[in-house]
C-alpha cells in the first residue's frame, strides 16, 4: 500500500531555539503494497533520552531550506546525515536519460542522507525541500562516534536503514510487477486514504499534487498522466479541479487493480 504522513506544521525561524526533531510515530508518502511498511520507521530520537538528545543535537547544524532547494544531490560527496525538524524532504533519483523517479517523501523525526551515513562515498539520489522546512546535519564522522557512545542511536541508524532498504525494494517490486495504469489507480486510492475529504457524493484529496508529481510517483512521464487522468475524468471516475483531484468512483479504482472495493 503506499504510506503517508500528514502535512508538517510550519517551519521555524531562523535564531530560533534548538528542538529535537519529533518524535511522534511520523509516515512517510511512498509507493508501496506492503501493509507493514504503512505504520512508517521509528523516529531517530524515539529511544533517546533527553540528555542523548542533546548531545547529538550539539554536534549538528541546524539549518533552514525553502521550497525547491536542493539539500543534497545526486553524485555529491556524503557529508553525513540531516534530521527533519519540520517540512516535508523528497528524495528522488535521476536517470541518465533525465527520467526521474521519487523513492519516498519524509517527514519530521526522520532523517534523510543515507545510505553512508557515516560519510564516504557519493549520493545515490538527489533531496530537495517540497514545503519550507528545517534540519539538523550530523556530520559523518561525528554521528559514527556518537553511535559509539550511544547504543539507542546507532540501534535508531540501524532500525531507519533497514526501513529505507525495505522501502526501496517495494517501489523496485511495484515498479516491476504492476503496469503504470495499476500504479496510478494504486496511487489515487492511497492519495483518498491519506487526504480525502468527503464532498458531496465524492471525495476530495485534500492535498495538491502536480501532474509532474504524480508521474515521478508512478514512473511516468507528465504527458501520460495528463492524458490519463483527462481519460478517468471523462469516465466520471475523478473530476480535476485546478490542482486538487476528486475521487468520484473508487470501486472502478478498485476494478482497475483486480480487487473488490472494502464495505
Amino acid at each position: 500500500m503506499l504510506t503517508y504522513a500528514a502535512t508538517a506544521g510550519p517551519t521555524a525561524p531562523e535564531g530560533s531555539g534548538r528542538r529535537a526533531p519529533s518524535t511522534a510515530d511520523g509516515k512517510s508518502l511512498l509507493l508501496s503494497e506492503s501493509a507493514t511498511l504503512a505504520g512508517g520507521p521509528p523516529s531517530l530520537f524515539q529511544s533517546l533520552s533527553q540528555r542523548e538528545r542533546d548531545l547529538v543535537l550539539s554536534h549538528g547544524r541546524r539549518r533552514v531550506i525553502y521550497r525547491g532547494q536542493t539539500l543534497f544531490n545526486q553524485g555529491a560527496a556524503h557529508e553525513g546525515i540531516y534530521l527533519i525538524e519540520t517540512g516535508r524532504i523528497r528524495v528522488f533519483y535521476i536517470a541518465p536519460s533525465g527520467r526521474e523517479i521519487t523513492l519516498a517523501y519524509w517527514h519530521p523525526g526522520h532523517f534523510v542522507g543515507g545510505p553512508e551515513v557515516f560519510g564516504g562515498g557519493t549520493h545515490l539520489w538527489s533531496g530537495v525541500a517540497t514545503t519550507n522546512s528545517s534540519v539538523v546535519q550530523i556530520p559523518g564522522k561525528a554521528l559514527r562516534t556518537l553511535a559509539m557512545q550511544i547504543p539507542n542511536l546507532a540501534i535508531g541508524l540501524i532500525d531507519g536503514l533497514t526501513f529505507k532498504g525495505k522501502c526501496y525494494s517495494a517501489l523496485a517490486q511495484m515498479l516491476g510487477t504492476r503496469s503504470i495504469t495499476e500504479r496510478l489507480a494504486h496511487l489515487l486510492l492511497h492519495l483518498v486514504d491519506a487526504y480525502g475529504v468527503k464532498d458531496a457524493d465524492a471525495i476530495l484529496i485534500g492535498a495538491a499534487f502536480t501532474h509532474a508529481d504524480l508521474a515521478h510517483m508512478v514512473g511516468a512521464t507528465r504527458q501520460w498522466i495528463t492524458i490519463s487522468l483527462k481519460r478517468l475524468q471523462d469516465q466520471g471516475v475523478i473530476a480535476c479541479r485546478k490542482s486538487r483531484i476528486v475521487v468520484r468512483r473508487t470501486d472502478v479504482l478498485h476494478q482497475m487493480l483486480g480487487q473488490a472495493e472494502p464495505d
